[in-house]
């Protein structure tokens, strides 16, 4: 989802998540959308997807579409070595809220 698509995205619907991933190991975020029929959508900018060397270029990334609310989540590498199924959706262990 190129970023004039996320503006647009988020006047017109008020029911979506926001994701602000990090990837142990990496210094780099991602943003990513779940629309309300579960489907997401990376944010991207020509087609690539966007990488945020900090969470500060985030937030102002998002302040510009007016969102104001994210969760950071944090993939670890142990789940996927082990075969096991990330839970983004579980709150108290994969995903942090963030208000800006």
């Amino acid at each position: 989802m190129e970023f004039q698509e996320l503006k647009t995205f988020v006047a017109r619907h008020d029911n979506f998540e926001i994701r602000v991933i990090g990837h142990a190991g990496s210094r780099f975020y991602q943003v990513e959308l779940e629309d309300v029929e579960g489907q997401r959508h990376m944010l991207t900018r020509s087609g690539k997807p966007m990488l945020f060397r900090s969470l500060d270029d985030v937030y102002l990334e998002l302040r510009r579409a007016g969102i104001h609310r994210a969760y950071l989540v944090q993939q670890v590498p142990h789940d996927e070595v082990i075969g096991r199924e990330t839970h983004y959706q579980d709150p108290l262990t994969s995903r942090m809220p963030l208000v800006f």
